[in-house]
């Protein structure tokens, strides 16, 4: 018999593995606002009291927001950062989600990607807490390349 974890590829233990702009920015233990919504447009037609039209209009992309303990990597956001400086062109960027082992859950390949704001640690000795990092991008859409699926298992052999 197998359980449920072993039929179902989960992403229990998930890291986040950034490149924006060709440069590994590491890793971060937290992704937020990777989605997208259709932005919908009411008309009301004239003698029509039973429903109110809904017209789709445009898909809207949410900025996403990265976060992790502060670490080594640190060091990769600020030499990106650093480049931002003398301008800045839209590029590609790839999220890419691993379980603890490294093995690839799903990706997500961003289109022109924007740098948006950078938030370095809070330091407040009252609250003695894990010090970490946020970077918030933009992007004007993504495609999704899902990862391998590991075989199910039973009784600890693979079939």
């Amino acid at each position: 018999m197998t359980s449920f974890l072993e039929d179902v590829d989960t992403a229990v233990s998930v890291r986040y593995v950034v490149v924006l702009d060709d440069a590994s920015l590491g890793s971060f233990s937290t992704c937020e606002g990777l989605g997208c919504e259709v932005v919908m447009e009411t008309r009301e037609e004239g003698g029509n009291n039973d429903f109110v039209w809904q017209l789709p209009t445009r898909l809207k992309y949410p900025n996403i927001t990265l976060t992790r303990p502060l670490g080594p990597d640190t060091a990769l956001i600020a030499a990106w950062f650093a480049k931002l400086a003398t301008g800045y062109s839209r590029h590609p960027g790839t999220i890419e989600a691993q379980r603890a082992d490294g093995s690839k859950i799903a990706s997500w390949q961003l289109r022109d990607v924007v740098p948006v704001r950078w938030k370095g640690p809070s330091f407040n000795p009252d609250q003695p807490k894990v010090l970490v990092e946020s970077l918030e991008i933009a992007h004007h859409g993504f495609s999704v390349e899902p990862g391998a699926r590991k075989p199910p298992q039973q009784n600890g052999v693979t079939r």
